[in-house]
């Protein structure tokens, strides 16, 4: 889609999920940031791309787009593309300082980029409760980012690397897991703050 022009719509695939597509990479990725640096306006390859036809738009009422664990030319384009920005945070203090290099990379893009670009929240992730840790880092996360870090905490749970292994989302492999209860509780949550906003999104 990046690197040869094609049309999203003629790559995407339908899942298991009811009313959930997803738009796979493959290994060629790996090799995008080196590709797309001599691409005129390559920052905006993604936002392009996912603007579709310009007068009926994609027919999706919300698109989720899982970066890389860096801040490259991918990441960028994911940036620059998207409404706002969903952090998974790990509950370990390098996680925290992470987030901070991160929050400012946004506010950059924001100014440079995408006006519209805004933190949508911080989730709290692999969160274990016999451990002090996770709760030292989640204190000091709402005690940084306040009301912006969600209130559901996605706990450590074998059954989530179980379904990575069977290739299902923990919510089909086990609805009822600790794992998947969290995630659907999350959702909840997203929901219900993005119900005062109008119109579609796309988020990162």
């Amino acid at each position: 889609m990046l690197a040869d022009h094609q049309p999203l719509l003629s790559l995407v695939r339908e899942t298991m999920v009811e009313r959930l597509s997803l738009l796979p990479a493959d290994t060629e990725l790996a090799g995008a940031e080196i590709e797309l640096v001599t691409y005129d306006r390559r920052e905006f390859l993604l936002r392009e791309a996912l603007s579709g036809d310009k007068s009926d738009g994609l027919p999706y009422d919300f698109i989720l787009i899982d970066c890389p664990p860096s801040l490259g030319l991918l990441t960028l384009n994911a940036l620059v593309a998207a409404d706002a920005v969903l952090v998974p945070l790990q509950c370990e203090f390098f996680a925290l300082e992470g987030v901070s290099h991160l929050v400012r990379t946004i506010e950059r893009v924001r100014r440079a980029f995408n006006p519209q670009l805004h933190l949508q929240g911080l989730v709290l992730t692999m969160f274990d409760r016999r451990n002090n840790l996770s709760e030292l880092v989640a204190e000091d996360a709402r005690g940084f980012f306040g009301a912006q870090v969600f209130e559901t905490l996605i706990p450590r749970n074998i059954r989530i690397s179980e379904a990575q292994s069977h290739g299902k989302p923990a919510s089909l492999y086990d609805p009822k897991s600790a794992g998947s209860l969290a995630y659907a509780k999350l959702a909840d949550e997203l929901v219900g703050r993005l119900r005062p906003a109008t119109g579609k999104g796309t988020a990162q």
